[in-house]
């Protein structure tokens, strides 16, 4: 299916924008149009079997280069993220609970603590992932004391 879609750009600014551009789905586009100026290729169908995508989808873009212009290709769309599962307000609080020499003894205290106060909860593997890696902060837990341990000789050594 040929298309009727008029390149207002010349080959050499399309040739221009084609080498600056990093984004590789921008650059498909760029090279669409610049196949449809040069009169290398004339239908949709060639367009998209040469670019590996479906006819559909380089239809897409012409459309939106018919509407938007040069912009409505070069333009980036950014997706909506998620909203985090510990808003920043409460990751501040917990931020000044970690410092505080009480602190925590385990991820699962966390845990319980995000669940008490704030009313959220929160998977184990998420709270590790924010103090551990979000906030850089380990748990500082001593090692267990045997029994059998010399106290004395303990200090004793812990000094030298």
């Amino acid at each position: 299916m040929r298309t009727k879609t008029q390149i207002l750009e010349t080959e050499s600014e399309l040739k221009k924008l084609l080498s600056q551009e990093t984004d590789g789905r921008i650059k498909e586009k760029l090279q669409a149009l610049y196949w449809l100026k040069t009169k290398k290729l004339y239908t949709i169908g060639q367009i998209a079997e040469l670019l590996g995508c479906h006819r559909v989808t380089v239809q897409r873009w012409f459309d939106e280069y018919r509407q938007r212009g040069i912009e409505g290709i070069l333009n980036r769309k950014k997706s909506p993220r998620r909203p985090r599962a510990v808003p920043p307000e409460i990751v501040n609080q917990l931020t000044k609970e970690l410092t505080s020499p009480e602190g925590f003894l385990s991820y699962g205290e966390v845990q319980q603590w995000l669940q008490v106060f704030y009313d959220l909860k929160v998977k184990y593997r998420t709270v590790h992932e924010l103090v551990r890696y979000r906030l850089k902060s380990k748990l500082k837990v001593p090692r267990p004391l045997s029994i059998k341990q010399n106290l004395a000789e303990f200090e004793e050594f812990k000094k030298n």
